[in-house]
């Protein structure tokens, strides 16, 4: 009924604003993120598989490992599913998020196992993905073990072997360019402008089915 319509539309305008006020977006902006999400899975929730599509697609993000954990860093709630505040609000601190947010994220996606410390272990994960591939796997287990002890000399500032998000913070706000150590996690300007405008709409707007001639 009208008057359904009336107040549905009131309702979802209550939504927007509350993202407005949690986030570094104005009101278009919420408006133009939540008009993807709902491309994006037909206003459902959306799985892993689509949020790493837009990952791949809009910020040319290609690491299987990294577009995991930044699912994982949006979707608070539910481990397979990622509703429209989480996404709109993950999107703020993607694109938009002071220092602080983005290194608590990039944190969170470089924590493989969530355990708190990003270890040995996971610093090898990682750095094995960024480093060009040599003349043999041997080589490059070597350099990238290498690479691991000059990260921890340099990050682990209480000095056991491990790193905290203390350590992080710290290391980040000593040299912004280690906030992005172990992988690319935060999108450039150009791309975040892209996803921010009209062409991103047009980018997961699915094409209409083609009409039958018989």
């Amino acid at each position: 009924t009208p008057l359904a319509t009336m107040v549905s539309r009131a309702e979802r305008q209550k939504i927007t604003e509350s993202y407005v006020k949690k986030t570094h977006f104005n009101l278009e902006e919420v408006q133009h993120l939540q008009a993807i999400y709902a491309l994006l899975n037909d206003g459902k929730k959306i799985d892993r598989t689509v949020f790493r599509e837009v990952l791949h697609k809009s910020f040319n993000m290609t690491d299987d490992v990294l577009m995991d954990r930044a699912f994982r860093a949006f979707a608070k709630s539910n481990e397979n599913l990622l509703g429209e505040e989480e996404f709109v609000t993950g999107m703020s601190v993607l694109l938009r998020g002071t220092l602080e947010e983005q290194i608590h994220y990039c944190f969170d996606v470089y924590d493989l196992n969530g355990d708190g410390f990003v270890v040995r272990e996971e610093m090898f994960v990682l750095l094995k993905q960024t480093i060009v591939k040599p003349q043999s796997d041997e080589d490059r287990d070597e350099g990238i073990k290498d690479l691991v002890d000059l990260v921890l000399k340099k990050m682990d500032q209480d000095h056991d072997g491990r790193l905290s998000l203390a350590d992080f913070e710290a290391s980040v706000k000593q040299d912004a360019l280690m906030l992005e150590s172990f992988g690319p996690c935060i999108p450039n300007a150009k791309h975040i402008a892209a996803f921010l405008s009209s062409k991103a709409l047009e980018l997961y707007t699915k094409p209409a089915p083609k009409k039958s001639l018989i």
